[in-house]
């Protein structure tokens, strides 16, 4: 997939954050050990600044996540290219993405799957992200006002599945919409602490291994926390 940032992009304001982005690459991707072009280009080509609130701007580029409004937040950027990163993404995939949030995450994904399905529960936060992915040319993302610890079939099978939220554990509805060689990836653990979870989809059968170590907000809906 061509992942050079279309004409969309330039849209106002967004120059005068170009080398805090570049830095943000630089520094905290790359620096940290993700080297895929690929990956790189993606970041580099996305405007963060426009997913946060106005009052946050001057921290778009920051190392650490941001409140975006209704208890939701921002991931890192770091943590946002290491959770991509292990989907080992190639172009060609359909991927599901629970938890819109401000719409970075699926922004990045625009650039490295080819179809992109996002689930977002808080209709203002929904509604925000469908209309910066619109303005931003993202025409392979399709978001979805839904309960996302239940997927969306509608579009499963998927190769890759993201959850931005931490799940008390992985949900089954998740899992049985993986395609055969599918991954998931979600942060699993308490409302305080979580891990990574991989997990893999391999002969019709699931297995996972841990990572890193995070903090999530907790995920809502039938499969989250109560």
């Amino acid at each position: 997939m061509d992942i050079r940032p279309n004409s969309a992009y330039t849209l106002p304001g967004m120059d005068a954050y170009e080398s805090d982005r570049m830095d943000m690459v630089r520094r905290q991707i790359a620096g940290r050990g993700l080297r895929d072009a690929r990956l790189l280009a993606a970041f580099e080509s996305v405007p963060r600044h426009l997913f946060v609130p106005e009052e946050y701007r001057q921290h778009a580029y920051a190392d650490g996540p941001l409140p975006i409004g209704y208890g939701q937040t921002i991931s890192q950027p770091y943590i946002v290219a290491f959770m991509t990163h292990l989907l080992d993404l190639t172009g060609r995939e359909r991927v599901l993405e629970v938890g819109t949030g401000s719409g970075y995450q699926a922004a990045i994904l625009s650039h490295l799957a080819a179809e992109i399905h996002t689930t977002e529960m808080i209709p203002e936060l929904f509604a925000q992200a469908e209309k910066i992915l619109s303005e931003l040319g993202c025409a392979n993302v399709h978001c979805h006002l839904a309960d996302g610890s239940l997927g969306w079939t509608e579009a499963a099978p998927y190769d890759g599945i993201l959850v931005t939220a931490a799940a008390p554990s992985a949900p089954q509805t998740l899992l049985s919409q993986l395609a055969e060689g599918g991954r998931l990836v979600l942060p699993v653990g308490d409302r305080g602490y979580q891990e990574l979870e991989i997990w893999r989809k391999e002969n019709g059968e699931f297995k996972y291994r841990p990572s890193l170590g995070v903090a999530f907000v907790p995920l809502r809906g039938e499969y989250g926390w109560k």
